[in-house]
């Protein structure tokens, strides 16, 4: 096995030459480089790059979730969607359903844009379920000015299990921007609706104010009329516009959710989450019922230090109560790593990551999120190993299912944290710079150790997922990475390694957890049972010429690393591209 790592360790060295004999680049006057494809690369265009259980249209553009609910045993998504084509424009909302969040029927669009407050666009919005089982739809239009306003729509015929048609207020725009400080074309992105102690509705809506990131807080008696609170729900002077707030309550320890519209226990903590920076980032606090504010529990003036919902390409993101299970599931959006043309080539462009179940740790510290169970429906033949042990340089090659479609858990309980590093605060600025210094081939005292997958048989492409183990002040800082950065042997690609840090307790729990969904052009990863998440998109040049793909547990760090437990599954391909008339 150390043989195997020594090859694996000598292709990484010998990428950039590699790639230099396959393609000519020539610098352009702004200082871009210009390649001419190879003809050994086959086209990006290839179906092998369509996600298999992710879900996404047949074809063309999508981007933000909207409005997901669940409603007399339905699920619904809506999302941001163009039906003319694989490039972000003419946007509608598109909408599909699924009893068991796996399998989905594609309907026709819900919301399109043909009235005054929606003529130049109908964005991002929420669902709520007000009493009596009505659901009601508040989303952004722009109107004819292109300020930015919110709408109402509600189903024609509630009688209709898949509520196919909407119909909007007639007193459409319910809400303006207006006034000193306020900028209309930034008043976007309504949360879900949730009900106070005096049986008022409350909205928050992304703004910006006097340059600043805020979500304005709205409050109403019917959810048709709304009155702008005198102070926004909170903001932020560390920021500009936040895009899709969300904003819902937790329980410490408790991975139940709770459904808003109904009174929230004692103890219960607050989530605000905003869409800005090209990723997600929430705070936990108090929410003052008598100041109807929210107060983060602690505050932090440089936004580089906020946690984040996923650290890869993720955003955008929308959580509803599932009453079915009681539970609070959250969806984010996924675009392309690839260019516009290529997206064009390919006739699509962006998928959602798996729907996840997100609760509050026992510490109330972070949030956790872990794939919902009805994904595990799509395993088919599993593998399963025990009592391995990875020394420094092993690689051991993961056998027997689907490499380019698969589930894989995998535990390492680690043998001594004497070799630890120290930690040092300042790489929380940027985990992803640690991540590209202290990549897998880089030797380490605890780690680097994790898996390496989507991998041709030359080891020429290959994805990287690892973490290195550093000693804290009291306890554990563990660094996750996805490194992309030998991912395909495209140039023109975007292939970063993404990162971040977890806090962890390894004299209390030794084994450190990874879970990866694997799906062709998707790579979903949840490390250390949940406490942070990286999905991420690649395409390797072997994925398309329908090569076998390898992968692999690997530790190249000095501490030797026991794997008590490695699960994989292929998966079976999900029904989400079927068309109902």
């Amino acid at each position: 096995m150390a043989q195997a790592w020594a090859f694996f360790l000598l292709a990484l060295f010998s990428f950039s030459s590699y790639v230099s004999k396959l393609f000519v680049c020539s610098r352009n006057g702004e200082g871009s480089f210009l390649c001419a494809r190879s003809p050994q690369v086959p086209s990006i265009a290839s179906e092998r790059y369509r996600t298999a259980y992710h879900f996404q249209p047949p074809k063309n553009w999508m981007n933000d979730p909207n409005g997901p609910m669940y409603y007399n045993g339905i699920y619904h998504s809506f999302y941001q969607y163009n039906p003319h084509g694989a490039l972000w424009g003419d946007i509608v909302w598109g909408h599909a359903v699924s009893t068991d969040l796996v399998n989905w029927i594609i309907l026709e669009p819900a919301i399109e844009r043909d009235t005054p407050g929606d003529i130049n666009g109908c964005w991002t919005g929420s669902a709520t379920i007000l009493p009596g089982g009505q659901p009601i739809v508040i989303y952004t239009g722009g109107d004819a000015e292109n300020h930015q306003v919110q709408n109402i729509m509600l189903p024609k015929n509630r009688s209709d299990p898949y509520l196919r048609e909407w119909t909007k207020a007639g007193n459409n725009p319910v809400l303006q921007l207006v006034g000193p400080g306020f900028n209309s074309s930034q008043f976007r992105d309504p949360t879900t609706g949730w009900i106070g102690p005096d049986g008022l509705w409350r909205i928050a809506i992304g703004a910006e104010v006097n340059g600043y990131g805020a979500a304005l807080l709205y409050k109403s008696e019917d959810f048709l009329n709304w009155t702008r609170v005198d102070h926004p729900l909170y903001s932020s002077n560390a920021s500009g516009m936040w895009e899709c707030p969300d904003f819902f309550a937790v329980l410490p320890g408790n991975n139940g959710g709770l459904d808003l519209s109904t009174v929230i226990p004692e103890g219960a903590k607050h989530v605000l989450k905003v869409s800005l920076d090209q990723c997600d980032k929430y705070m936990i606090g108090v929410y003052d019922l008598k100041r109807d504010a929210f107060s983060p529990d602690t505050v932090l003036d440089d936004r580089r230090l906020w946690l984040k919902i996923d650290y890869g390409n993720y955003y955008a993101s929308k959580s509803f109560f599932d009453s079915k299970n009681s539970r609070r599931i959250i969806w984010g959006w996924t675009n392309e790593s690839d260019s516009s043309s290529d997206d064009v080539a390919k006739g699509w462009a962006g998928i959602y990551a798996i729907p996840r179940a997100i609760w509050l740790d026992s510490d109330a510290k972070q949030l956790l999120q872990w794939p919902v169970d009805e994904i595990e429906s799509l395993r088919g033949n599993e593998i399963n190993h025990q009592g391995l042990e990875l020394n420094k340089g092993d690689l051991f090659e993961i056998k027997g299912i689907d490499t380019t479609q698969a589930d894989v858990e995998i535990d390492f309980e680690l043998t001594s944290t004497d070799d630890a590093e120290p930690f040092d605060p300042s790489w929380l600025l940027d985990a992803e710079k640690h991540c590209r210094e202290a990549g897998a081939s880089v030797h380490g005292g605890v780690g680097p150790f994790g898996l390496v997958i989507l991998a041709s048989d030359d080891m020429e492409e290959h994805t990287v997922l690892h973490f290195r183990v550093y000693k804290s002040q009291q306890k554990y800082m563990i660094l996750m990475c996805s490194d992309l950065r030998r991912s395909s042997l495209r140039p023109e690609l975007y292939t970063p390694a993404y990162g971040g840090f977890f806090e962890f307790d390894l004299e209390k729990e030794r084994k450190i957890s990874l879970r990866t969904l694997i799906d062709r052009s998707a790579v979903e990863s949840f490390g250390g049972g949940g406490r942070l998440c990286i999905i991420a998109r690649v395409y390797p040049v072997a994925l398309a010429d329908e090569r076998r793909t390898h992968m692999y547990a690997f530790n190249n760090g000095s501490t030797t690393v026991k794997v008590p437990q490695l699960k994989a599954w292929s998966m079976m391909t999900a029904q989400v591209n079927v068309k109902k008339g």
